[in-house]
Formats: C-alpha cells, sequence, structure tokens
C-alpha cells in the first residue's frame, strides 16, 4: 500500500490527516454506522473546541497514520470510520464520546492513539474513567498541602510541649509559694 501512489487529489486528505495525526496527543477512533447527520452534530458539539470529529476513508487514514509513524491501527480501519483528533483534554474527549455511546449504541468506540501509541477500546474507556485534568492537579495540591501542614504541626509540637512544661512548672511553683 505505501509504494502505490497516491492520486493528487487526495494527497491534500492525506497530508491533513497525519498532520492532525502528529499534533494530537490523542485520537479515538469509531464506527458511526447508522448515526444521523442530526446526531453526528450532537457529538462534534459535545466534543467541544478541543476536539475535532472527521469521517475518512479507511485507506486514507491508514496511509495518514502510516506516515504518522502510528502502527497498530491497521485492524480497526475496517467499516464506516471516524476519527477523533484531541487536541486539549484526552480524558474530557473520551468521557464525552463514551456518554454519547450510551446515549446512541450506534457509535462503537474502536480503539485510538495516545501519546503515539495505538490503543484498545478499552483503554479509552479507561481513559474516560480518570477525572480531568485540572481535578487530580486539586488533589495533589490538597495532598501536598496536608502534608506541610502535618510537617508543620511535628515541627511545632516540641515547642509547644516545652512551653506548657514551663507554664505547668510555674503554676506548680506558684501554687507550692501560695501555700
Amino acid at each position: 500500500m505505501a509504494d502505490k501512489p497516491i492520486r493528487a487529489d487526495k494527497a491534500g486528505a492525506v497530508a491533513e490527516l497525519t498532520e492532525n495525526f502528529r499534533n494530537s496527543p490523542a485520537t479515538v477512533l469509531t464506527e458511526y454506522r447508522g448515526l444521523t447527520v442530526a446526531q453526528l452534530t450532537e457529538l462534534r458539539r459535545s466534543l467541544g473546541r478541543t476536539t475535532s470529529y472527521t469521517v475518512a476513508k479507511n485507506t486514507l487514514a491508514k496511509r495518514a497514520a502510516t506516515e504518522a509513524g502510528i502502527d497498530g491501527l491497521d485492524a480497526l480501519f475496517t467499516g464506516p470510520t471516524a476519527l477523533a483528533f484531541v487536541s486539549g483534554d484526552p480524558v474530557e474527549a473520551a468521557k464525552s464520546l463514551r456518554d454519547f455511546a450510551k446515549a446512541n449504541p450506534l457509535l462503537v468506540i474502536k480503539g485510538g492513539v495516545f501519546e503515539g501509541k495505538a490503543i484498545t477500546a478499552a483503554e479509552v474507556t479507561k481513559i474516560a474513567d480518570l477525572e480531568s485534568r485540572e481535578v487530580l492537579l486539586a488533589k495533589l495540591a490538597g495532598a501536598m498541602k496536608a502534608n506541610l501542614s502535618k510537617a508543620a504541626a511535628v515541627l511545632q509540637a516540641p515547642l509547644s510541649k516545652t512551653a506548657r512544661t514551663v507554664a505547668a512548672l510555674q503554676d506548680k511553683r506558684a501554687q507550692e509559694g501560695a501555700e
């Protein structure tokens, strides 16, 4: 297939798909057989601005993936294939696709590419089950803050214990002096 020359009118489409494969941190391959144009429009809206959903011919998409240096997708290029090129958060895009597929069973997630490596449909679902980047960063910041608070309490404990001991001794001496 790679040795066969490509027609000039399709070379532009392959170049665009290759560029999308190279520039996207994640790409999800789906089968859209049976979905209406209105449903596809709704899917594109649910994916947001950071994900483009493109219907592509299998031969052109396969060639573009090969030119982008991605292996392991050839078996996924069967039937009507659409590609979701993610330029934003892959977790959010995977969640949107998973949720849409639950509501519209005709959309089938075939697999995809994550950071240049082919992944299965099950792995796309695992990515969708993750929390968003912002939530994970917030949890990390909270954990770091909690550990710093614990460290401050541990370092402060001997000082406060010493202060309480000195205060108790002073109170004891004052009581003994009053008697």
